[in-house]
């Protein structure tokens, strides 16, 4: 049977030619539509009547979530750039096109790239409500060791609604990686509201995070481009500032920000992510073509990320949103494990020992182990969102300082300085 394959090759001048010569029976494969702009491929590609799209890289208006949509429509794609021109087929490899050929490649050999893109695997297929097929890629990510991308790694810090204290310890997770000589980038992704920019006295009308997902949409994001996007807040620490109105959140387009952290990978050696809450399938459940997923920036870095931080807090009722989410994460991304960190731990909300009540309850209800208790520090906290400072500056003795430091030290891999106030509890107790 011929493979039936879309074109969107307008514009070319060997357009007609080429299209001719792919009809040929001896090739294998179908013109089943000649689309004129990515809107009409994409609307083709819904109807599930190909298996492959030939496209070249100056159709207007294609960019990385063009691509993402044919992926997840189970449409491989093949890309045609004029000869010699090396940006247009970085930018379509970029994107998430393995297969790009010179415009004036042989029909043969064209047939042949198509069929191989085909047989080695598109992009998943899923179905149009899967919260999944926002997502970019097709599988986890390789150790940092072995990624082509980058050196860097990618850490998620995310968890249920209800404030357990999200922003709270990736800002204090980024800072402390960086107080450990650790060249750190914090990246605020939170489509429902981050504050990032204010926790740390920036301001929060400068571009970040939504210009670097603009850039890598059009292929036009590099290291360079990034560092210049970034807040310097002080050595080894950069800072991508998040969305400054929450109904903003279409810019942060799921490829667009996996781009986004594979670009992050090369410029640091850590980056953190500060997460949305939500993991629901939300608009595609409501239209039936594909539709904009305000969660799927979510879901985007949660898959890509090589350590994922679920922090949930000590309460009663946060202990059973924590529950919840975890159930939900499995659900959804099966192959992610998270490091479980319970927030806000203090005597009160749970009777007797909290931290041996809160760990027997996630064990028993969840399956999990707590890796990482932090405590509450109100006192701390206040004093560091009042003058838009770190805890590290503003109380580097506190408890949850350390707890942070600790975290950060178990993420890196480098070890963290005695404090004074440890070395003086350990003398103490030797005496």
């Amino acid at each position: 049977m011929a493979l039936q394959v879309f074109t969107a090759v307008t514009g070319a001048a060997w357009e007609s030619a080429l299209v001719g010569a792919l009809d040929r029976a001896d090739h294998g494969v179908t013109v089943v539509r000649r689309c004129v702009d990515v809107s009409e491929l994409l609307a083709a590609a819904a109807t599930g009547t190909g298996s492959a799209a030939l496209l070249s890289a100056d159709l207007r208006r294609l960019d990385g979530d063009a691509v993402a949509r044919l992926a997840a429509a189970g449409v491989a794609v093949v890309g045609l750039v004029e000869p010699g021109d090396e940006r247009a087929a970085a930018r379509l490899q970029a994107w998430g096109v393995l297969h790009v050929l010179p415009a004036d490649a042989a029909a043969e050999e064209i047939a042949r790239a198509l069929r191989e893109a085909v047989a080695g695997g598109p992009p998943r297929g899923r179905d149009i409500a899967d919260p999944r097929a926002a997502l970019p890629g097709g599988s986890r990510p390789e150790p940092p060791g072995e990624r082509a991308g980058g050196e860097g790694t990618v850490v998620a810090v995310w968890g249920p609604t209800g404030a357990p204290g999200r922003t709270t310890v990736a800002v204090g997770l980024a800072d402390e990686a960086a107080r450990l000589g650790v060249e750190t980038l914090l990246v605020d992704a939170d489509v429902y509201g981050g504050v990032v920019a204010q926790v740390l006295g920036l301001l929060d009308e400068s571009p970040g995070l939504a210009a670097a997902a603009r850039r890598a949409a059009t292929g036009a994001l590099d290291e360079a481009a990034l560092r210049a996007l970034a807040w310097e807040v002080r050595p080894a620490l950069s800072v991508l500032t998040g969305l400054a109105r929450a109904d903003r959140w279409p810019e942060l387009r799921p490829s667009a920000v996996a781009q986004v952290l594979d670009e992050a990978r090369r410029l640091a050696a850590l980056t953190v992510v500060d997460c949305g809450f939500s993991l629901e399938e939300d608009e595609e459940l409501s239209f039936d073509s594909a539709a904009p997923r305000r969660n799927g920036a979510t879901l985007a870095v949660l898959e890509a990320a090589d350590v994922v931080l679920c922090v949930g807090g000590a309460d009663p009722v946060a202990l059973q949103r924590c529950i919840r989410a975890l159930g939900d994460l499995r659900d959804v991304l099966p192959d992610v494990e998270p490091l479980l960190v319970v927030n806000q731990v203090r005597r009160g909300p749970v009777p007797g020992d909290p931290r041996r009540e809160i760990a027997e309850a996630l064990d028993r209800f969840a399956g999990r182990a707590v890796d990482c208790f932090l405590p509450a520090d109100r006192g701390a906290t206040d004093a560091a969102l009042a003058t838009g400072r770190t805890l590290a500056e503003v109380a580097p003795g506190s408890a949850l300082r350390e707890g942070l430091r600790g975290l950060a030290a178990r993420v890196t891999g480098v070890p963290a300085p005695t404090s004074r106030r440890i070395r003086a509890r350990s003398r103490r107790s030797a005496g």
